[in-house]
């Protein structure tokens, strides 16, 4: 569709629920799409779906970070949209969590999170436009119990969000983030029959993600809380 803003989206992080969801429906308005794993095997079906491109990458590795946005750049152009959805969980007593886990932990939820933002301001800053939409949880804004690690990586997200919105708006960036605060329905995860829509639909969380890269630069949101009708505010 002519009026969506952006051509090329990078999605890091990519897997069967809100990932496919949003490459479906980027792809339905003419944007070349690129999904980035470390797993690329997983992406098959998203890929035969919707013929994005799949990329190997690790998200904590500088170097993996590097080349992933070469590769993706060479092949579908500069990626004006970035989305960062990859994420890991160390879960137990704080007495007992191993160590090398949650030091994994972090890397993946927080610190590749900056590794992407910073190579995708690298493309976007000189043209003075883009969107980075960073993809966080319940966890972003509560802690729950046996879960620390968690908590600790999607709290440090949702801090680099917004200091790049803070620093980037004004250079013509848009930064958001989004806590998905619920379950996410899968195959393997549907609505129990007595609580309709108590799970959040990846589709309609795509929907809103577009919603926002829709928006007009004078009144752009930073930060958007989804939350099914079950959960507690």
């Amino acid at each position: 569709m002519a009026d969506f803003p952006y051509h090329s989206a990078l999605i890091v992080g990519a897997g069967p629920g809100i990932s496919a969801s949003l490459a479906r429906a980027l792809t339905a308005l003419g944007v070349k799409v690129a999904l980035a794993a470390r797993n690329t095997q997983k992406l098959s079906e998203i890929v035969a779906g919707t013929g994005a491109l799949a990329v190997a990458a690790d998200a904590t590795s500088p170097k993996s970070v590097a080349e992933m946005f070469d590769r993706v750049s060479e092949a579908n152009g500069e990626p004006d949209v970035v989305v960062y959805n990859a994420s890991a969980r160390a879960r137990g007593p704080i007495a007992v969590l191993d160590a090398t886990e949650v030091e994994r932990s972090l890397a993946v939820t927080a610190f590749g999170g900056f590794l992407v933002v910073q190579n995708a301001v690298k493309r976007m800053e000189p043209k003075g436009r883009g969107a980075i939409l960073l993809t966080g949880a319940s966890a972003s804004v509560k802690g729950f119990p046996l879960s620390a690690p968690f908590a600790m990586g999607k709290f440090a997200l949702r801090g680099l969000a917004q200091s790049a919105a803070r620093e980037l708006g004004p250079k013509g960036i848009h930064v958001a983030h989004f806590i998905i605060d619920g379950g996410v329905r899968s195959a393997a995860r549907p609505d129990s029959a007595d609580k309709p829509d108590s799970l959040l639909s990846p589709d309609a969380i795509a929907e809103a993600y577009v919603g926002v890269l829709r928006q007009h630069r004078s009144a752009w949101s930073h930060e958007v809380e989804l939350r099914p009708w079950v959960e507690r505010f």
